[in-house]
């Protein structure tokens, strides 16, 4: 889209006061002073998502073990809530575990390597837990990964190359896993393209949502990949560590689970204690353990504040309000080095800005000083995420002044290069 922007404050404040989203904000609580821009590696707490935390802790209180009674399929319940948000069909969509440990549950369960179709293709910029666990389950079949992980390069380090994917897809593959939005580059994977050209070749293709879902809008129904995985703490807002989501196409329910636990086992024989496991035949068939109740409860709240707000309104004010950091960043920035290192076109970029300058890291310390929370990722981009439900255009005004002192007047210089626990 072509937006139309004015490097000024009075413009910024223009921008606000037409915001239909701009209301939102006040459901979140944010820090007096304090400019947020890394909401795409832990979202805020809305009132909302408190709330519901607090109602589950008040029912653990008053009903004790009865809680169940309400409270038995909750996954479930957050699941459909969130399927929402991807347009996936009622009990193809989890509340489980960890992003990683449904990377072992899809994988496992999927996963069924032949003498001549064995490998696994993925690319080498995704985050790094994907390929943890698919050089794990690879092992686990008895394979090398050196063999049988097939590897797609990015020709420049920042980008996938759709093309050489599909081209990678060849007979001796079995399974894709691929991210929807790249982490460091925000760049956008065209899921469909993929998902198609995959299933042409009768190959089983998953999707790392985790940069990607609450951010863009997705429709799994036309889609319909094989599977899904993501945490729900950035865009979704559901807490530090909160429980991660998984899809499951429901043409696999016939299969068993790679991963079986009693929480998969059918409802009506659960509690007969059997030593013979009996799947329930959707989504929930997949759980493992005992859901921890405490650790979703946050993201109902959350889901159905984003819910109510809607995917169409979120991404558009995404689009709109990136567009306007990178015109602040051209106008203001690159004067001093500066170099935007994700897509420009809508369609092909996620929910963060990432801002390239060699000295990258030390810039990121000196925006915290300033009370500006960046997050940097090797080996020089400072990610910048303005997020549509709670940060304002003003905000973004201030962070690109602020940005522009600290390069004017090389404070960055005063600050180590030596990197923290926590980049």
């Amino acid at each position: 889209m072509n937006y139309q922007f004015t490097n000024d404050l009075a413009h910024a404040k223009k921008l606000d006061e037409k915001d239909p989203l701009a209301k939102i904000r006040d459901h979140f609580y944010i820090k007096p002073g304090q400019i947020y821009m890394d909401g795409n590696s832990l979202g805020l707490a809305s009132k909302e998502a408190v709330a519901s935390l607090q109602e589950m802790t008040k029912v653990w209180q008053d009903k004790a073990i009865g809680m169940w009674d309400e409270y038995f399929h909750y996954g479930q319940k957050l699941g459909d809530e969130c399927g929402k948000l991807i347009n996936a069909q009622k009990n193809e969509v989890l509340i489980t575990g960890s992003t990683t440990s449904n990377v072992h549950q899809c994988v496992s369960t999927l996963y069924q390597p032949t003498n001549d179709r064995y490998k696994i293709l993925v690319d080498d910029l995704n985050f790094p837990t994907d390929r943890y666990a698919i050089d794990s389950e690879v092992r686990l079949k008895g394979y090398d990964p050196n063999d049988a992980v097939k590897v797609v390069k990015s020709p420049d380090g920042k980008y996938i190359d759709e093309d050489a994917v599909i081209n990678a897809m060849t007979p001796d593959v079995t399974l894709i896993l691929l991210p929807t939005v790249l982490y460091r580059s925000a760049q956008v994977l065209n899921m469909e393209r993929l998902t198609q050209a995959a299933h042409q070749r009768n190959i089983i293709i998953g999707w790392d949502l985790c940069h990607a879902i609450g951010a863009i809008k997705m429709d799994f129904q036309k889609i319909q990949p094989d599977f899904a995985i993501w945490c729900t703490y950035k865009y979704l807002n559901g807490g530090p560590g909160s429980v991660a989501g998984m899809y499951l196409n429901s043409k696999h329910f016939d299969k068993n689970p790679g991963l079986a636990g009693w929480w998969g086992n059918r409802d009506d024989t659960q509690f007969q204690l059997k030593n013979q496991f009996e799947h329930q035949k959707d989504v929930s068939g997949w759980q493992i353990g005992t859901p921890t109740m405490l650790g979703m409860a946050p993201l109902e709240g959350s889901l159905k504040l984003i819910n109510e707000v809607g995917i169409d309104q979120i991404r558009a004010k995404s689009l709109k309000i990136t567009a306007y950091l990178m015109y602040l960043i051209d106008e203001k920035l690159t004067i001093y080095g500066c170099k935007i290192g994700n897509p420009r076109e809508d369609s092909k970029r996620g929910g963060h800005v990432c801002l390239e300058h060699p000295n990258g890291y030390q810039i990121s310390l000196a925006l915290k000083d300033y009370q500006v929370i960046p997050d940097f990722r090797e080996p020089d981009v400072i990610r910048l995420a303005p997020i549509a439900l709670y940060t304002s255009y003003q905000e973004v005004y201030q962070l690109v002044e602020i940005l522009e002192n600290i390069l004017k007047n090389k404070i960055y210089e005063k600050y180590s290069n030596k990197r923290g626990l926590v980049v």
